[in-house]
């Protein structure tokens, strides 16, 4: 079915965050982005309850924004103990192999562990850990427009064949033979 309605990109992404100007600090230094506005409030503008909080939003590039609460007066941040750490993530895209690579060595001569580059077929990520313990993806795409297409392909039947037994579909097997690895 489709919406009677068309969107025309993520207006923001938000996250909790431990400290507001820490964080902003660290994806600016870190990852280059632009603080570009706050809104803090004491009271919530769409239930009205009482939650001070500092709202930050920062230009990833593209038009795309990532924001951030911090809440003072909230239980200690945590993150969801039933999911390994691996799965939530914020990805970002550079545009080619070298500037991953230049990212890599810029994040880990901060001082930062970075995973990576890590072979996912139609791109290369590298990885690591915000202050706040969010996990942070870069990736840089390096498929063809024919991995692109029967990928589109298959994805219909890979997906069809989890839900009926929740083991990885071998539809794409070409996705994990890294033309690097040797």
């Amino acid at each position: 079915m489709t919406a009677p309605f068309a969107l025309s990109r993520i207006h923001h992404v938000a996250y909790r965050c431990k400290d507001a100007k820490q964080t902003v600090e660290w994806y600016e230094k870190v990852l280059g982005m632009t603080y570009t506005s706050a809104f803090s409030e004491d009271h919530v503008p769409s239930t009205g309850a009482y939650d001070p909080y500092m709202h930050v939003f920062l230009d990833c590039g593209g038009g795309n924004v990532l924001a951030f609460f911090e809440l003072p007066q909230q239980p200690e941040m945590g993150r969801d103990t039933n999911t390994p750490e691996w799965v939530q993530h914020i990805a970002f895209e550079v545009p080619d192999m070298d500037a991953l690579l230049a990212a890599k060595a810029h994040i880990e001569g901060l001082g930062i562990d970075v995973l990576g580059p890590t072979f996912h077929g139609i791109f290369r990520s590298i990885y690591f850990f915000d202050p706040n313990g969010h996990r942070v993806e870069l990736a840089c795409n390096i498929g063809k427009p024919e991995h692109y297409e029967e990928l589109k392909r298959v994805a219909p039947l890979m997906l069809d064949e989890w839900s009926r037994t929740k083991k990885a579909p071998r539809h794409a097997d070409w996705l994990h033979k890294d033309p690097d690895a040797g």
